[in-house]
């Protein structure tokens, strides 16, 4: 994954340069406060002014030039004026130097703050010959502090402060980090313990991150989960109600067999229970059919498919026992193909079921249609019988597993047929529906979405 486009590492990016900018604007800020207040040493200007003036009776220009090093040293810029010229040579801002001449002609002590940070003091001082002179200083504080000690305090206050921010927003980022973290390490642990409901959920101050997006996936795998482990629980208890009678009969059947004397007889119970076990492997098989329609089909295999065709197959196919109840099989469709995208092999199964299911509850000599036909974006395979039809009341449950309405001791089933084509048709994005036909029998529609123009167009090429 590439780290920038990761939305943590920007989060932790601006966070850490929010408060690296804190602690430079900050830092300097209460850095000079701290030099400006809490300093107990000021500058004792008129003693500097004297200093100044005695180091140049004693050595002349060259003493007073040293004497302005050191306490240039010291973070003040001074010099000796007489008669409005230098003694020693000292840099003045134009803005400074523009003014002092109305300074020093004013004869008097002047301490003055031409700007934020800078300080200007103009002393008057007599010299032993009797002359007057004036000290000009410059520093950017009004306590003599060397630069140095305001380099290393400023140091100390910038360090101190980027290790509390610092210290805060790592506090804060492993805090939003933790929560989520430790949400699923909780909730992890309870899944594995068992508790199939649990969820993460969205924490409190999550952001929409990877964390998020990792929970959400979380909850959406555990949901995944308890349907899958819930439906299977429904399926085994399930196909162990289904299967208990038929085991009895089973049960019964080869009992007798084995006690019976007449070998004949004992052929008729043989050939009995396997009709039975025939009877189990299928509805085994049906059910573990829906299982697998119901948990989803990893890899299901698609294409673009003529429903017409589809639907002409599966009626040869149960020519045979339509045949052997002397039923008429009838197709109305269109000339042009009716092109659906899904599975052949689950739609097959789907159509056989339904043909399957008319030919069964149909009356010897009766018909059984399929129609398919275009309406509003679908495609709509209808099969028709003149069975006795659903009563209105079970007409919802038609389609649920094991369901056997009133009519079903009419013919063999497990409930299961109708159960599978629902579900076929939901997966293909569809649905089934049955109505009651007038003058008895019943009308199961299946609707599928047509596929798109494109793909109309690559069948036809």
């Amino acid at each position: 994954m590439n780290p920038f486009k990761s939305s943590i590492y920007w989060r932790l990016l601006i966070w850490f340069c929010a408060a690296n900018l804190l602690v430079l604007f900050l830092g300097s800020y209460l850095t000079q406060r701290f030099i400006e207040y809490t300093t107990a040493v000021e500058i004792n200007w008129t003693a500097l002014a004297r200093d100044a003036n005695q180091s140049y009776d004693n050595g002349g220009a060259l003493a007073l030039a040293a004497w302005a090093a050191q306490q240039r040293h010291e973070g003040i810029d001074a010099t000796l004026y007489e008669k409005g010229r230098q003694l020693s040579p000292m840099r003045l801002p134009p803005s400074i130097r523009a003014s002092l001449p109305t300074w020093l002609d004013a004869g008097r002590d002047t301490l003055l703050q031409p700007r934020p940070g800078l300080y200007l003091s103009v002393q008057q001082i007599s010299s032993s010959d009797g002359q007057t002179r004036q000290l000009v200083a410059l520093s950017r504080t009004h306590t003599r502090m060397r630069p140095q000690v305001r380099a290393t305090i400023l140091l100390m206050v910038q360090l101190t402060l980027s290790l509390l921010f610092i210290g805060l927003v790592g506090w804060w980022v492993a805090r939003s980090v933790a929560r989520p973290v430790e949400a699923l390490r909780h909730a992890t642990r309870r899944m594995a313990a068992g508790e199939l409901s649990t969820r993460v959920g969205r924490q409190g101050g999550m952001a929409h991150d990877e964390l998020a997006q990792l929970a959400h996936d979380f909850d959406a795998m555990a949901e995944r989960i308890e349907a899958l482990v819930a439906h299977d629980r429904r399926v085994l208890q399930d196909l162990s109600h289904e299967l208990r009678s038929p085991l009895a009969r089973l049960h019964l059947i080869l009992d007798l067999a084995q006690n019976s004397t007449d070998p004949a007889r004992a052929a008729a119970y043989f050939r009995q229970a396997e009709s039975e076990i025939a009877r189990l492997d299928r509805m085994t098989g049906e059910m573990l059919a829906l299982s697998r329609l119901e948990g989803g089909i990893p890899g299901m295999s698609c294409e673009n498919l003529d429903l017409v065709e589809l639907a002409r197959e599966c009626m040869e196919q149960a020519e045979l026992e339509a045949q052997a109840r002397r039923i008429e099989l009838l197709l109305n469709a269109p000339a042009v193909p009716v092109i659906v995208y899904g599975s052949a092999q689950l739609l097959e199964r789907a159509l056989d079921n339904l043909i399957a299911n008319a030919i069964k509850f149909s009356a010897e000599g009766g018909k059984v249609e399929l129609r398919v036909h275009e309406g509003a974006g679908m495609a709509v395979l209808s099969v028709r019988d003149r069975g006795p039809g659903v009563p209105e009341a079970e007409l919802e449950s038609l389609f649920h597993p094991f369901f056997r309405g009133s009519n079903a001791a009419r013919a063999e089933g497990h409930g299961l047929g109708l159960a599978i084509a629902q579900r076929v048709a939901t997966i293909h994005g569809g649905e089934l529906r049955a109505t009651n036909r007038d003058g008895g029998g019943l009308d199961v529609h299946l609707h599928l979405p047509l596929a798109r123009a494109d793909a109309l167009a690559m069948h036809s090429v």
